[in-house]
């Protein structure tokens, strides 16, 4: 039996201002070429589908002709809703949608929507359980303490009662612990999201939406998807790609092979001196780092002739790089006002002050603590 593991495809994301719905029907086009490639019995999308609970028209539009191409070619896929999307968006016509092998999970009611699949070695079993939250899991095991999320998704995975004798696969959009975090992600204030990986072992295999890094928790038989697309400058080093899973008998350890995904622009960080950085051009999404001692006026105006999607500048000099150290006997001596500025300027700049900034600054701190 083999399938594709996709998460997060957050369709509609915008970065920095800039539409990425270009770059989404690129990469999804290309997803489309390795399905065919791979010819897999089933597609997984474990969530966050949309970036937004009111998806813009165009990211409803890329999902539509991406699902019909997969139902043209008769392939299975089972979707669930994440963090991000709307649960009723997503469940809304569901029961027609079935009958063209393109499986939504429900809204949440208590139980998890089971479907199965089969090949020479027999059924295996495929759980939907949608992004869960303490508080929806309580309105369905009112007996049950559900303190956090933990709680509520272990609750909701033992009323599924597996037939453990049987190959079970469960898709799930949830924060494991250990997992390795992006900026672009949403989590919960205080980290009380987490659960802890063991909540999956009784599964074959966890296919995970959340983490926007492609990782294996603990084994591969419990993975993240990840994004296809680079979603923040965090994931600038990271490699974005498609999971392929190929499971035997039962017991049998899963078959993981990763195909690289290489977007139409990358996302990535360039350094160097603003002359330097003007004397080359990109259609990138880059974040520039200028190692300029003194700010350059207009800079990322002037960057963008050059660089049309550059998301961001800043100023990182060799002395901001290396580690500041304090000598403890200075540290705690009694140092003027003028003494700490002197001391601010040059850490900041990697340089003393002029005669005329030693000037200015004597005399507003004299205006000031006269």
């Amino acid at each position: 039996m083999k399938f594709i593991h996709l998460s997060d495809l957050h369709l509609g994301r915008r970065v920095c201002g800039f539409s990425l719905i270009e770059d989404q029907k690129y990469i999804l086009d290309r997803i489309t070429e390795i399905i065919a490639e791979e010819n897999p019995d089933f597609v997984i999308i474990a969530g966050d589908v949309y970036d937004k609970l009111s998806p813009p028209v165009e990211a409803v539009t890329l999902l539509d002709e991406f699902l019909t191409e997969l139902s043209r070619r008769e392939i299975e896929t089972f979707i669930i809703a994440g963090n991000h999307d709307s649960p009723e968006r997503i469940a809304f016509g569901a029961g027609l949608m079935n009958k063209s092998g393109i499986h939504f999970s429900p809204i949440y009611n208590g139980r998890a929507e089971r479907f199965t699949v089969g090949d020479e070695y027999g059924e295996a079993d495929i759980y939907l359980l949608p992004y869960l939250r303490a508080a929806e899991a309580r309105r369905f095991f009112p007996e049950t303490e559900i303190p956090d999320t933990a709680a509520a998704v272990r609750t909701a995975i033992n009323a599924m009662n597996i037939d453990e004798s049987r190959r079970n696969i469960i898709i799930s959009h949830q924060f494991v612990d250990g997992g390795e975090k992006s900026d672009s992600e949403r989590g919960a204030v205080g980290g009380t999201d987490g659960v802890p990986a063991e909540v999956y072992k009784d599964f074959d295999y966890a296919a995970l939406g959340h983490l926007h890094k492609p990782q294996g928790m603990t084994s591969d038989r419990i993975r993240y998807g990840g994004t296809p697309l680079k979603y923040s400058i965090s994931e600038a080093e990271q490699k974005k790609c498609l999971t392929v899973c190929e499971m035997e008998e039962k017991g049998s350890s899963v078959k993981v092979t990763l195909r690289e995904l290489s977007p139409v622009r990358d996302m990535r960080v360039i350094e160097g001196s603003f002359d330097e950085i003007m004397s080359g051009s990109s259609d990138d999404l880059v974040e520039v780092h200028l190692t300029d001692a003194e700010r350059v006026p207009d800079a990322q105006k002037r960057l963008r002739a050059q660089y049309p999607f550059i998301m961001s500048v800043k100023y990182v000099s060799e002395q901001e790089r290396a580690p500041i150290e304090i000598n403890e006997e200075s540290a705690v001596r009694s140092v003027s006002p003028f003494e700490l500025f002197e001391g601010f300027f040059s850490e900041a700049n990697g340089k003393d002050m002029s005669a005329e900034q030693r000037d200015y600054m004597r005399g507003m701190i004299d205006r000031i603590w006269g």
